[in-house]
């Protein structure tokens, strides 16, 4: 069974900028979609980024583009985002998620959460002044 085991989630003011990492429980096969989904109360968790390993293209929403960076360290089997220029909007639970080995992120749509098979618990990232 893979395991996703997100960390680095926290508060910080307007303007900073923090760095979650999500470390993947196998490296049976680094050819995966991974991405970062972002849930608040009451609404539909939301897609921000996302990496295929298979050829690093990367995926961005257009609400962070620009500010994010997703990037992914195969030798330690995890995946990175480095989050600049925070907003209020951008606070969340971040959660990691995974696709099978072999799919690429497009298929049946790189923000579909139900296209991933593999969650992490999730961890708060809180933007406020």
């Amino acid at each position: 069974q893979v395991q996703l085991t997100e960390s680095g989630g926290g508060s910080v003011q307007p303007g900073g900028s923090l760095r979650v990492s999500c470390r993947l429980s196998t490296d049976a096969d680094s050819r995966r979609c991974m991405a970062w989904f972002r849930q608040v109360p009451g609404k539909e968790r939301e897609g921000v980024a996302a990496i295929y390993g298979g050829s690093d293209e990367l995926f961005y929403a257009d609400s962070v583009k620009g500010r994010f960076t997703v990037s992914q360290d195969r030798i330690d089997n995890t995946v990175y985002l480095q989050m600049n220029s925070l907003k209020p909007e951008d606070t969340g639970m971040y959660y990691c998620a995974a696709r099978k080995p072999g799919w690429v992120c497009e298929f049946g749509g790189t923000w579909s959460a139900g296209q991933y098979d593999y969650w992490g618990q999730g961890t708060q990232v809180t933007v406020s002044s």
